[in-house]
This record gives structure tokens, C-alpha cells and sequence, in this order.
């Protein structure tokens, strides 16, 4: 058919399993089959050595030197979605930290006239913070942070409706009254940066909340009289946490660790930032990571370098890393049933690499 695509690969990851020696066919921006080689119907073909569901990043802030909370434009998440794609990730979250109410408000502005103008891959805004702990702000500004309550942050979630989707808290901070008002939003709340008890980061993942943000970095650690967040994490059999690959976050032994934990529960994201000398957050490249007032403040990665550093420095399988960085966090904003796996009625938003795990085409529909 005239709008059909069909891209063939040596080996195509679905989300479930390896499939050698078929194609993917699309049709209007949706994926139509999943066919042997020797089954193709005629039309296009493009080969590769492999290809996998595209990429998801829940927690970004900016890209190519203009961080949203400075810039908060269509144009930003333009660059970011350029940013994003060219790592293989067809889907972001842009994010914004700990801020005043004035710049939560113009990135929701900005979230929504992109989506006015037919931007492509943004699921919503992530806002990480003010309502964290100060003790583990990490490179949060401590004057911005406070403990919220249902009047202050209403406004904001009516503002936000359905343009807010994740945020970032310390469930210590929160009353029961404040998380259940954020949860009848559909927004999906993430413990972070977070100083709580090994008692209460539990009571607050058996009370609604189903995620973590950036394991270890700025949060209660595992020790063996006080086990922390950390502790809660690994030992909830629900709750899922992201994490930074890079190495400097979180040293790739530990991230070993972690994952013989917590397996499917564990994703990654990128926390990547960019270079900026505005605003109340500058960060600087150090190498390739950022830093802010000398503080580390976010990485350097793309979702493919997290993959990378998945399988050749901490010996995860390829399959399993590429779930990492695609279904399980469409798992965590409840969009597994259209992202993540290779499936008909599924996106058809692809990554197509080579087998040195070099990105040779990414697909959007």
C-alpha cells in the first residue's frame, strides 16, 4: 500500500522475545504486523542487524544549551525531542526541578503549546520537587523547598491538568491529604530526594505511590541498622525505581546489585541537563557529566548510552536492557499498552541499530 513501510532486520526485539529473520510493518504511524522474512509482502524494505522498540525517557531537562525552567518554549522541547530521538528515544518527559511556582506554570504553558503545534514524543511534564527533603535536596535550591498543602498546590494541578504527569516527591514531607489530592490527577507520583525512614518510605509505596526517583542519588541509604529508602525499594515487591547509568550517579558494581534485586522493577533514565550559565541552576560540563555550584546535577547520557553502559559494563542482556530503557518505564506512566513492545496497534516508533549497538536509523510514526 502506498502509506506501508516495512523495515526488515537479522533480529527484531518485540518486548518479549527475539524474532530472527522478520520485518516490521507499518502503516499511519501504527505497527500493522510483525512478519518472516519469506513473508514479505512487496514494497519498501530497509535492512538492519537489529531493531527494537524505541526508547523511553521519564526524566530530562534540557538539551543543546537550553534547559526548560530557563527556556520554557516550544522550541525547547523541539531541540529536546531532537536531543531525545537522536539517542534513540522516540518518547520524553521533559523535567523540571525544584523551582518557583512562576516557572512550573510557564512549562506547563510551554508543554502545552507544543502539543498545540503537533510536537511529537513529549508524554508530559515531570516536576521533581520543591516538596522534598533539604537534607537530600542534592543540587536543589533550598530556598525554593517547602512542605505543600492541599490549598497551595491545587491551582497548580488544575493549571497542569493532564499536562502534569509524574512528580517527584519526599513522601516525609507529604500528608495523606497532599498525595491523594496529586493521585486524583492521574499523575504518577515518584519518592525522591527523599530522607525518609526504611517505616515510612514503605507505608507511603503501600499507600499509592509506585515509583523512585534515581536510586541512591539524594535519598535515606541502605544501612544495616537503618535501611532507608533504599532498604523500601529493594524490598517492596512492587514499587519500580529508575536509575542513572553513567557511572557517576551510581558506580556500575552497584548498579549490579541493584538489578539482581529488583529486576524488572528497575529502569533507566537519563537526568541529562545541558550547559547553561542562566538561571537559578548552572551546569557545567565536567567531563561527561554536569555539575551546579559544584555539585553533581545531571548526566551527560543518551537512553542509547544508557543501554551501552547496560550491556557492556554492568553484563546485562541485551534484551533485558533494552526493556530498561523502553517497557518498563512505559510500565511506570501506565503506557505500556501503546509504547515499549513491538506489537500490532502498537506506536510505530523503532530504533534500528547495527551490532555494535550504533544507531543507524530511528523510526517515528
Amino acid at each position: 500500500m502506498k502509506n506501508q513501510q516495512i523495515y526488515l532486520a537479522n533480529r527484531v526485539f518485540t518486548g518479549t522475545e527475539w524474532l530472527h529473520h522478520h520485518a516490521v510493518v507499518i502503516e499511519r504511524g501504527a505497527i500493522t504486523d510483525i512478519l518472516p522474512s519469506t513473508a514479505l509482502p512487496s514494497g519498501e524494505t530497509l535492512q538492519h542487524a537489529i531493531i527494537a522498540p524505541a526508547f523511553v525517557d521519564i526524566q530530562i531537562y534540557g538539551a543543546h544549551n537550553r534547559l526548560l525552567a530557563v527556556y520554557p518554549e516550544a522550541n525547547t522541547l523541539d531541540l529536546l525531542y531532537d536531543y531525545c530521538s537522536k539517542g534513540g528515544a522516540a518518547y520524553f518527559q521533559p523535567t523540571v526541578a525544584t523551582n518557583s511556582y512562576e516557572v512550573f506554570y510557564q512549562c506547563i504553558d510551554a508543554v502545552r503549546d507544543y502539543w498545540k503545534k503537533g510536537g511529537k514524543g513529549c508524554l508530559g511534564l515531570h516536576i521533581e520537587g520543591p516538596w522534598i527533603s533539604p537534607a537530600k535536596r542534592g543540587a536543589h535550591i533550598e530556598s525554593f523547598i517547602h512542605a505543600p498543602s492541599v490549598e497551595k498546590i491545587k491551582p497548580l494541578l488544575d493549571y497542569g491538568k493532564d499536562i502534569i504527569t509524574m512528580i517527584t516527591l519526599a513522601p516525609e514531607t507529604c500528608g495523606q491529604d497532599v498525595i491523594d489530592l496529586i493521585r486524583s490527577y492521574d499523575i504518577v507520583i515518584s519518592a525522591g530526594h527523599s530522607n525518609a525512614t526504611y517505616e515510612t518510605a514503605m507505608a507511603a509505596f503501600n499507600g499509592g505511590i509506585p515509583a523512585a526517583t534515581h536510586l541512591f542519588n539524594a535519598m535515606s541509604p541502605l544501612q544495616h541498622r537503618a535501611p532507608g529508602m533504599v532498604g523500601a525499594i529493594f524490598n517492596h515487591p512492587g514499587v519500580m525505581s529508575s536509575i542513572v547509568p553513567d557511572g557517576y550517579h551510581v558506580d556500575f558494581p552497584v548498579l549490579r546489585i541493584a538489578k539482581d534485586l529488583m529486576k524488572e522493577r528497575l529502569f533507566v533514565i537519563t537526568d541529562a541537563v545541558t550547559t547553561t550559565t542562566e538561571g537559578p541552576y548552572p551546569h557545567q560540563l565536567a567531563g561527561d557529566k554536569y555539575e551546579s555550584n559544584n555539585i553533581l546535577s545531571g548526566s551527560a547520557l543518551t537512553m542509547l548510552k544508557c543501554v551501552q553502559n547496560l550491556v557492556h559494563r554492568v553484563d546485562v542482556p541485551l534484551a533485558e536492557a533494552l526493556r530498561m530503557a523502553s517497557l518498563y518505564p512505559a510500565q511506570v506512566m501506565g503506557k505500556a499498552h501503546r509504547m515499549g513492545k513491538i506489537e500490532k496497534g502498537y506506536d510505530a516508533n523503532l530504533v534500528c541499530m547495527n551490532e555494535a549497538l550504533e544507531i543507524e536509523q530511528v523510526v517515528t510514526g
